[in-house]
């Protein structure tokens, strides 16, 4: 496995290659079953894998509950990306109603 830094400051050594963990979980009516998730993870994890990808509304939360349990015993040795509020209700998004492509992202503002 390769591996490159994470952003320009973070520090962070990650894979090159990212697990997405969309379909861990069965909440959408499909994907992997917890025993099924936890092979596709460890195999993962033996390649050298140490970067995921989840959100909160992947399989309704399961997915994160899941991804969550599954690094726990070495969560230092994991970066784990995440999205937040795909899965809020469009009414408390505001007017762009939670579609991904209407979502403006707004700069943080920082102190000199």
């Amino acid at each position: 496995m390769r591996y490159t830094t994470f952003g320009h400051r973070t520090g962070l050594r990650v894979s090159e290659y990212a697990l997405g963990t969309a379909n861990f979980g069965t909440g959408w009516g499909a994907g992997a079953e917890p025993d099924e998730a936890r092979r596709i993870f460890d195999a993962f994890a033996e390649a050298g894998g140490t970067f995921l990808d989840s959100a909160d509304a992947y399989q309704f939360g399961e997915s994160e509950e899941l991804t969550g349990k599954l690094i726990s015993a070495d969560r230092d040795h994991f970066v784990l990306a995440t999205k937040f509020a795909l899965g809020a209700a469009a009414q408390e998004l505001g007017p762009d109603r939670g579609h991904p492509a209407r979502v403006q992202p707004r700069r943080a503002h920082r102190r000199p």
